[in-house]
């Protein structure tokens, strides 16, 4: 759902890149597309013929329970992460298979694309509770589309906190007109999520 143009799947990685240079290299939560398989949620993953990919994970010093509860609160979205101005649940109750969620994230203009803002509306396909979530849906603005994002979550609780893994794809003709830059800037997107991420729930640690 910070990246030119972001999916949905929402996240949010979505837009907070898309205005920003390309990234540097990564360096808490490399990422790891290439050494590793694809991450999935009761075993399905994301687009594996998507040219626009990326994966990275981080550690954070707070419980499982803890970092699911933040990144699960959709509604809450906006309060941690600027690029996600307005999230709002569209179903009731515990995040679970076919709840919905549309959120918005302004997009400055690029040297391809107009200032606009995405329209995300994220569609949850698999959950498992404390293990993992996998989102999908498009992105849509004035200029600017993502046909089909594709997200998954995997959480891992391991001794001191929990680890997080995230690897999202984005498929369309708009973002694979270049693909390079499409792929730093969701790149940069994710690792801006993990990073949000990690300071509101070690923040909120209550162990």
């Amino acid at each position: 759902m910070r990246t030119v143009r972001r999916a949905a799947l929402l996240t949010i990685p979505l837009a907070a890149v898309i205005g920003a240079a390309p990234a540097q290299a990564a360096t808490d939560g490399a990422n790891a597309t290439a050494a590793a398989s694809s991450l999935t949620c009761r075993g399905q993953g994301v687009d594996p013929s998507a040219k626009i990919r990326y994966r990275t994970e981080t550690f954070i010093d707070a419980p499982l329970h803890t970092v699911w509860k933040v990144q699960t609160d959709i509604n809450r979205w906006p309060e941690w992460q600027k690029p996600v101005t307005t999230a709002q649940r569209l179903d009731r109750g515990p995040l679970r298979k076919h709840s919905q969620f549309r959120w918005t994230t302004p997009v400055p203009q690029t040297p391809v694309t107009p200032p606009t803002t995405l329209v995300i509306t994220s569609t949850v396909e698999q959950l498992q509770q404390g293990k993992c979530i996998r989102w999908t849906g498009p992105a849509i603005g004035d200029g600017l589309r993502i046909d089909r994002g594709v997200h998954v979550w995997n959480f891992v609780k391991v001794r001191g906190g929990t680890i997080v893994r995230t690897e999202e794809t984005h498929t369309g003709q708009q973002v694979e007109s270049n693909a390079p830059l499409a792929n730093e800037f969701l790149a940069q997107g994710l690792r801006a999520w993990l990073a949000d991420l990690k300071t509101t729930a070690e923040a909120h640690c209550d162990r």
